[in-house]
């Protein structure tokens, strides 16, 4: 069945189909693979796109300016300080008023409600670049580097985020496991487990009926065994220092350590993330915090420079995925 995305919104993986995240992966293994040879088919030029920033990140801009300019099209980037939205003008008016000027509009931010107005009142596609709930970018960037680093189909590839199991990363997976018939632990405290949000439980387990995955919530570290992938994520970031005793006190014995790794059973375990990490203390808030007792790390130095370890694989595949998301989407 041929597959057309042209004018859809990329808002979350749930809105996708198994064969729909297929097509985007297949792309944007053959677009890496074209500007691995410098080959660039400019299929964007004449269009342009806006970035909305009110959350800060390297990555994703980087990403979506490369991609973008890669084939052609011009980029306008709006942080918080440079945008009216939800100030001065609603997100609706801002919604239709860029819709005029563009062809596509990302959002990075925080509320999910923000990026469905915008693909709501735009009129042109809309792309999630992260909301404090989903994350749709990064999995599917994720996706594609298990896939050129494990011998295995996507539907065997057993997933385990280790840490925080209510965060964005965390549901994220949840989706995208769920969509593509893959294995899925969330390994957290117990404490946590009350606090997961029971709709988007029910919503990825009735996913995975059609699609034969698998989606656990466990502390037990028995459920790690045959893991191929160990995930992590910050247990904190700025503006959250109060809550970083509690963090700490919960996520350390979930910290990525060899000993964890080693205890999947598998070797060949990939180590990945979604960066920043704080890996070791040459960060200002990793070494302001170990001077006041608390060890941020989510994952050991060891761990994070192993041969294991793809998380710049990972990071070059946001280019190559969101490229992929963008053409599909506008060209």
């Amino acid at each position: 069945m041929a597959v057309n995305l042209k004018g859809r919104s990329f808002l979350t993986l749930m809105d996708f189909t198994p064969e729909e995240i297929r097509y985007m992966l297949d792309l944007a293994h053959d677009l890496k693979s074209k500007k691995r040879a410098g080959i660039n088919n400019r299929v964007l030029e004449g269009k342009n796109i806006v970035l909305l920033f009110e959350k800060t990140s390297t990555r994703t801009r980087c990403a979506f300016e490369v991609a973008a300019m890669d084939e052609g099209a011009g980029v306008t980037f709006l942080d918080s300080g440079s945008s009216q939205m939800g100030k001065k003008e609603s997100m609706e008016d801002t919604a239709k008023v860029l819709g005029r000027f563009y062809d596509g509009i990302e959002y990075r931010g925080f509320d999910q409600e923000v990026v469905e107005g915008l693909a709501k009142y735009a009129g042109v596609p809309v792309w999630n670049g992260l909301t404090d709930v989903d994350h749709p970018t990064q999995i599917l960037a994720d996706l594609m580097t298990i896939e050129e680093h494990c011998a295995k189909p996507l539907n065997r590839v057993k997933v385990v985020f280790s840490g925080d199991i209510r965060n964005n990363m965390s549901y994220a997976w949840m989706y995208g496991c769920a969509k593509m018939g893959m294995h899925y632990v969330a390994y957290g405290p117990e404490e946590l487990m009350a606090e997961l949000d029971q709709d988007v439980i029910a919503k990825v387990q009735e996913v995975a009926k059609e699609t034969g995955a698998t989606i656990e919530v466990s502390s037990d570290p028995k459920s790690i065994v045959g893991a191929d992938v160990i995930y992590a994520d910050v247990w904190a970031s700025m503006g959250e220092e109060a809550e970083i005793p509690e963090r700490v006190r919960l996520l350390t014995p979930f910290k990525v350590t060899e000993e964890l790794m080693a205890s999947t059973g598998n070797p060949d375990c990939l180590f990945m993330h979604c960066l920043p990490s704080f890996h070791d203390f040459e960060t200002k808030m990793a070494q302001s915090q170990k001077e006041l007792g608390y060890d941020i790390r989510e994952v050991t130095d060891e761990v994070f420079r192993s041969k294991n370890s793809v998380v710049f694989d990972e990071a070059e595949n946001r280019m190559h995925t969101i490229k992929a998301v963008i053409v599909a989407t506008i060209a």
